[in-house]
């Protein structure tokens, strides 16, 4: 039988041996910690801590390595081998970003701090044109808006002047016509009774012309009194106003004194030039002052310029101007033929007009134009090509040639004559730039901006 004794004994030791094995699953976790936070490089004052800690443990439990023994050999080790890989993978990494710059400096162009870099060759593909800055004399221009018109002293509204009905029509609308060509022949019978007048004053013209001679022998012989001659040469004399009065009826109305159907009346061209309107058909009826035909000289058309009371002391008769086609590529000088003495109570407007030579009939009527009028000359001390100006993020730049490439300068802009703006701020004369093709350097830093973006 066992003692009490003996049995307390027993558990003393077993209580020890569970101390002792809780103690050393503790001493192995700090271990394992220690061997994790050594992977992140700790610092001096780290490594001393977890020294003081082996120490303790060391101290609490006889039974483990002491410090320096193979378990802080191997965690040595460990940390070694993992500066190694760190080294070598740094090494690596900057290794290829070596590799990518060069790449990256292989590129025709790259955009490193919005420098866009064009080779020569690129330039001359691009048709990329570089000069310098310069001044130069600049001729102020004006716009004002215009509408071209007929030349209304070339223009003719053909009427019939007489009533009557249509009879043909040979000719269309569009064609040209010479003058004295027949477009309309209409049975009038006004004109009937004028060619009548006309043949009855004839006869009576003829009889009172036999009659004076007659009258005019007798009185030679001595058998008619002188009064008898008298009378017969003032019937001789109305007769012939009789018949110049009707042949002027007819001339007044257009119509010939000609023999054949007396109510047969032809509207002719008053001049060469185009059909440009055509209001008269085949059997129609018409009246007197209808306006059936259009004619126009086309050779010459009229510029109509709006002119705003503001701008009138700039426009005068004399000035040379050019007219623009707002439609389509195609301008012409002139002269400004009138200016109107009077405003318009709508429109607020004066009326001036320009008188173009039209060969090749391409100024239109009612086709609208541009009328840039010039005024006095300056000096400009720095100026660009208007082609260089560019537009970039709200900013109006022009593409300025580096020692690394073109670079996009912001610049303030001045006057301009269309060909050349001047340039108050940002570049100084001399300076090279991008004159032609600066559309090339701006599409560049179109494509840097979506790259930065991705």
């Amino acid at each position: 039988m066992i003692s009490n004794d003996s049995f307390q004994d027993r558990l003393r030791s077993r209580a020890g041996k569970q101390a002792i094995a809780i103690a050393v699953v503790m001493a192995l976790g700090a271990a394992a910690g220690v061997a994790i936070l050594t992977t992140g490089r700790p610092s001096a004052g780290a490594d001393a801590h977890a020294h003081d800690e082996g120490h303790a443990a060391d101290d609490d439990h006889p039974g483990e390595a002491p410090s320096g023994g193979p378990k802080d050999r191997k965690d040595h080790k460990d940390e070694s081998d993992h500066k190694d890989h760190k080294d070598q993978k740094g090494h690596d990494e900057a290794k290829g970003s070596g590799d990518q710059a060069s790449q990256h400096d292989a590129q025709p162009a790259h955009r490193d701090e919005g420098v866009i870099a064009l080779t020569a060759e690129q330039q001359k593909a691009a048709g990329v044109v570089v000069e310098a800055a310069r001044p130069a004399t600049l001729t102020a221009r004006y716009q004002l808006p215009g509408e071209v018109k007929f030349n209304e002293d070339t223009t003719a509204h053909v009427v019939p002047r007489v009533a009557g009905v249509v009879e043909s029509v040979p000719v269309s609308l569009g064609q040209q016509v010479r003058k004295g060509q027949v477009l309309a022949v209409l049975s009038s019978p006004t004109i009937s009774d004028q060619r009548a007048e006309l043949q009855a004053a004839q006869k009576r013209l003829q009889l009172a012309q036999t009659t004076h001679e007659r009258e005019k022998h007798l009185f030679e012989a001595r058998i008619s009194p002188q009064q008898d001659v008298q009378i017969a040469e003032q019937a001789l004399r109305e007769a012939e106003i009789a018949v110049a009065n009707a042949r002027q009826k007819l001339q007044a109305v257009g119509a010939r004194a000609e023999n054949g159907p007396l109510n047969r009346y032809e509207l002719r061209a008053p001049f060469d030039g185009t059909i440009v309107e055509k209001h008269i058909a085949l059997g129609e009826q018409v009246r007197d002052d209808a306006q059936v035909f259009t004619v126009a000289d086309l050779r010459t058309v009229w510029a109509q310029i709006s002119v705003p009371a503001t701008a009138l002391p700039m426009v005068r008769v004399g000035d040379a101007v050019t007219v623009r086609s707002a439609a389509f590529e195609q301008s012409a000088p002139g002269k400004v033929a009138y200016v109107g003495s009077l405003i318009g109570e709508a429109t607020r407007t004066a009326q001036a007009r320009v008188t173009l030579q039209n060969p090749q009939a391409v100024w239109r009527p009612g086709l609208f134009v541009n009328v840039e009028m010039a005024r006095e000359a300056v000096e400009a001390p720095v100026t660009v090509t208007a082609d260089a100006v560019q537009t970039l993020e709200d900013r109006t730049v022009v593409f300025v040639k580096t020692d690394a490439g073109f670079v996009a300068q912001p610049v303030q802009l001045g006057r301009t004559d269309g060909q050349r703006v001047e340039i108050v701020q940002g570049l100084k004369a001399g300076t090279p730039y991008i004159a032609v093709g600066s559309f090339i350097a701006k599409a560049e830093v179109g494509k840097s901006t979506a790259s930065h973006a991705h």
